[in-house]
């Protein structure tokens, strides 16, 4: 039992990395999602360059937020399995 003052400050910066990954991937993938709806809204009525347009702009801002969660979230379970493997307390 930990005493919730003296928590490990690189935990907590684990965790935040953790936690912005997490909502980055969420937001990412979600603008792919905005993406491939607005593409089947323009392929079923009239595809114009306002469409495409909201497309790439959907896919460059999601490629743009989701390659950096991904990498964090890679980075943040390297880290969790490596303290693990070694016998850090990682205060689970």
């Amino acid at each position: 039992m930990t005493d919730k003052s003296a928590i490990d400050p690189v935990l907590q910066r684990r965790a935040q990395a953790s936690s912005l990954a997490n909502l980055g991937k969420r937001f990412g993938y979600g603008l792919y999602g905005v993406a491939m709806l607005v593409f089947f809204i323009g392929l079923f009525t009239s595809f114009s360059s306002t469409v495409s347009t909201s497309i790439i702009a959907c896919i460059i801002a999601g490629s743009a937020i989701l390659a950096p969660a991904i990498v964090t979230g890679y980075a943040v379970k390297a880290a969790v399995r490596d303290d693990l493997e070694h016998g850090r307390d990682i205060g689970s």
